[in-house]
């Protein structure tokens, strides 16, 4: 059994949902001596997430910011935490949503996305600054 781990930090991105499978690949390169195994990307933080979708067609993602703009609106009245702005609570929502990792299945040294798959950052923060990841890659 083989296990790495990787931490990185993201650069900032303005708020939206972003491609970051390139930088997980470039971040963990050992993953190429793991011929059957998993791989986990997890987000440090309480208001960015991480989701697998649509590689190619920017479209997609601006239509997932759409809907959970329209699903978790800002300026809600009955939003008790607001102590960063109006885009904390519903911030912090979206990213329970979507979850704080994704597991993916890795074989013959690389990870097992559908064609059309890629891996997001989903940045739900007007300003959120950098984002942490850590990524653990195990297997055979």
């Amino acid at each position: 059994m083989k296990m790495f781990q990787q931490g990185i930090q993201l650069k900032a991105r303005s708020r939206g949902f972003h491609l970051i499978t390139g930088e997980i690949l470039h971040a963990l390169p050992s993953i190429s001596e793991i011929k059957a195994g998993m791989c986990q990307v997890f987000i440090q933080h309480t208001s960015a997430s991480l989701t697998i979708n649509e590689n190619a067609d920017p479209t997609v993602r601006m239509d997932f910011e759409m809907y959970f703009n329209k699903s978790v609106p800002e300026n809600d009245p009955d939003y008790r935490h607001d102590y960063e702005g109006s885009d904390d609570m519903p911030a912090h929502l979206k990213s329970s949503l979507l979850g704080c990792s994704v597991m993916i299945p890795v074989r013959n040294g690389r990870l097992a996305l559908g064609t059309w798959q890629g891996i997001y950052l989903c940045e739900h923060r007007d300003y959120g600054g950098p984002r942490s990841l850590m990524i653990t890659a195990w297997g055979i």
